[in-house]
């Protein structure tokens, strides 16, 4: 079973309590009364003082070295990238400044097997302060995972807009190309789905469809705005891939399509996993060279899947990246792995 209790579908869950202890006890009184009355140290110091850090052992159930110490310390740390609301003077909140976000299925689909998430905000910009860098995220967390959002700019791939509306968000792709060089300097493991996928597929010098009606008019409508996640198509399996191996005996399954932009020529680095059946886009890939850190996408949104839905349970495909990255952290730390981010039979 789940450590934590059936994955999270918005209904089920087994109360935090088994993982943390009580929610809020006398030791985490006494170490929240004691943390109040001091400081953290400044940014040249170290971030947290021990009062502070007493406060989260106890919030967190970790009693001194003891087993629940270990688990904690043994959960994966994972990193999501952020969408960008830039700024607008005619929004009635946040007017004329930029806002970094994730939506919540991603964070939920990620945290449903054990890891933790932490969304990475952009430490640039016009605002910057301090010295934090994208390899300060890199070497603290334990993998990253870029996901959906605003089409990319034509630009990162060496052309130009062939509409206005096709102009896409540049700042987020130089953002997220830091991102992704961070990662792959220290070999964390990255996962990209959706724009996440496009994102890898051009950071690594492929190219992009603009826009699929308009460029390969005969495809499937990947994207319609009136039924958005409800959106659905089939994708074959490519045999013998890493992919299907997650799905042994399956060849075709049925995904959501939530995109109008698709991979035009593919990046080198990676190899196809999966193509829709329906106009043969591809709709997964996965780095080729299995020495290098782990690199892995889909095209569709594996955070939408509702359970008991006739859509792929991605529970697989999650548990496979959350699997590199428990690897990457064990060697690290050279300790065995816990495996405590999913289910262990």
């Amino acid at each position: 079973m789940f450590r934590t209790g059936k994955p999270f579908d918005g209904v089920q869950y087994k109360p935090v309590e088994v993982v943390r202890g009580k929610p809020f006890d006398g030791v985490q009184e006494k170490a929240l009364d004691e943390a109040r009355r001091k400081p953290l140290d400044d940014a040249q110091g170290k971030p947290f003082d021990d009062a502070w850090n007493r406060l989260f052992d106890a919030g967190s159930g970790r009693r001194g070295g003891n087993s629940e110490d270990k688990v904690m310390n043994s959960r994966l740390k994972i990193g999501i990238s952020a969408c960008f609301s830039h700024p607008d003077p005619n929004r009635a909140f946040f007017t004329g400044k930029t806002l970094q976000y994730v939506e919540q299925s991603i964070a939920h689909w990620v945290m449903s097997s054990g890891a933790m998430v932490v969304m990475v905000p952009c430490p640039t910009g016009s605002t910057q302060r301090g010295d934090v860098t994208y390899a300060h995220y890199a070497e603290w967390l334990d993998g990253l995972v870029l996901h959906g959002g605003a089409d990319l700019w034509p630009g990162s791939y060496g052309e130009t807009p062939l509409q206005d509306r096709w102009a896409g968000d540049r700042i987020r792709d130089e953002y997220e190309m830091a991102l992704v060089a961070a990662f792959e300097a220290v070999g964390k493991p990255i996962f990209g789905v959706c724009r996440g996928l496009q994102l890898l597929n051009v950071a690594y010098g492929g190219t992009l469809y603009q826009d699929i009606n308009t460029q390969v008019p005969d495809s499937f409508v990947h994207r319609d705005a009136a039924t958005y996640d409800q959106n659905f198509h089939r994708v074959d399996l490519v045999p013998g891939s890493h992919l299907s191996r997650l799905y042994p005996g399956v060849d075709r399954v049925l995904v959501n399509s939530i995109h109008h932009q698709a991979i035009k020529d593919l990046s080198p680095e990676f190899e196809v996993e999966a193509r829709s059946a329906d106009d043969g886009l591809i709709e997964a890939i996965r780095r080729k060279d299995r020495s290098k850190s782990y690199i892995a996408a889909l095209q569709w949104h594996p955070e939408f899947h509702q359970p008991g839905s006739e859509t792929i349970d991605d529970a697989a495909v999650l548990n496979d990246f959350l699997d590199a990255a428990d690897a990457v952290k064990s060697q690290t730390a050279n300790t065995p792995s816990q495996n405590t981010h999913k289910n262990s039979t």
